[in-house]
């Protein structure tokens, strides 16, 4: 799953060699997400897609003669511009730009990101992230996954719309319908569960039974005294339903929600759970959460620990940062044969149930 060096392209094209306006917009917010553009700009562009698809044909081809794009709600000068050049036939030039400004993410870890298949925790507008699942995993096979698990969040994180059990069976069948669509690529149920303070799991015992990954992480009460931390992480990660110990530090270095501290718990004893009852530990490829901090890595590295480098993808550009978890991966000698998203999609699932 190589960084595309020669920026394929890889969005449909017209008879006349242009892009959809919609195409063209979606894959500009794209760019600019990878980037780790603001916010804001990015949304500008997912508005006006929204705004462009909303229209009829008729009245596609309507603004489209006049030019008076910016009559449209959600649509400014710069995403004005996007689709008139889209509708020209052309590929807009903003888009053309952020390409070949593109660049790899990460200083290192080519090889071990390339030797990827998946990303086993990701997000949609069903929880907390910010695009429909439909949108997630068709860009997570256009960037060349062979596969990806939707991971949204259990219903006791109210503050990310966590899924109850009927949400999350209606999402089951949302992904079964996507994937029939999307073969050979597949979309794996999954969850990221939260972890109780007694180290129980958030979510019926029985469904979790039924997923493919089940990802399981400490969202609450993260400055508990190492001794409760520890027993809370041990007992999740020895439970058969969990498979990948997410952000295990729960730590944050940067960004917009500011930072904030590792968690206390004993590494060690956690760790040694985790090779004993065959739950892999994550490597969260986030720019804000960089977790664990490298001599965590080296730790679960010498405990005898499988790893899962994944995005924790909340929306479509964030699905290209998993090389910045290569990166320091590789940095501590982790090698593809210990991370079990370099599996292919049958052996994987052979892993989880076993």
């Amino acid at each position: 799953m190589p960084y595309q060096e020669n920026l394929v392209q890889m969005w449909p094209r017209r008879q006349d060699g242009g892009m959809d306006p919609v195409v063209a917009l979606r894959e500009t917010a794209f760019w600019l997400e990878r980037s780790r553009a603001e916010t804001h700009r990015v949304k500008a562009y997912r508005r006006a897609a929204d705004a462009v698809e909303a229209l009829t044909e008729e009245q596609r081809s309507e603004h489209a003669r006049t030019g008076d794009w910016t009559t449209l709600s959600g649509v400014g000068p710069k995403t004005a511009k996007v689709i008139a050049e889209a509708c020209a036939g052309q590929v807009p030039a903003y888009l053309t730009e952020l390409q070949e400004a593109a660049g790899p993410i990460g200083d290192g870890g080519r090889d071990l990101l390339a030797a990827l298949r998946g990303d086993l925790h990701t997000h949609s507008s069903w929880s907390d992230g910010g695009s429909p699942i439909e949108e997630m995993m068709r860009r997570a096979a256009t960037i060349g996954h062979d596969y990806c698990a939707l991971t949204d969040h259990s219903p006791r994180l109210t503050v990310a719309n966590g899924l109850t059990a009927e949400r999350l069976r209606e999402q089951l069948d949302v992904v079964a319908g996507l994937n029939a669509e999307l073969a050979p690529f597949r979309a794996l149920t999954g969850i990221e569960v939260d972890i109780l303070e007694d180290g129980t799991l958030d979510q019926d015992e029985s469904l979790l039974a039924e997923l493919d990954i089940v990802v399981a992480s400490v969202h609450s009460k993260l400055r508990a005294d190492a001794n409760a931390m520890t027993r809370r992480m041990a007992v999740a990660v020895a439970s058969p339903h969990v498979d990948v110990l997410g952000h295990c530090t729960g730590r944050l270095v940067e960004g917009a929600r500011g930072v904030r501290p590792e968690s206390q718990f004993d590494a060690e004893l956690v760790f040694e759970a985790c090779r004993k009852f065959g739950t892999a530990v994550e490597i969260n490829s986030r720019p804000e959460r960089r977790d664990p901090p490298r001599r965590l890595i080296t730790l679960a590295l010498e405990s005898g620990c499988m790893f899962s480098i994944d995005t924790d993808a909340h929306a479509p550009g964030q699905l290209d940062w998993q090389g910045y978890g290569c990166e320091r991966a590789e940095a501590c000698g982790v090698e593809a044969e210990r991370v079990i998203n370099t599996l292919s999609v049958d052996d994987l699932l052979a892993w989880t149930r076993a």
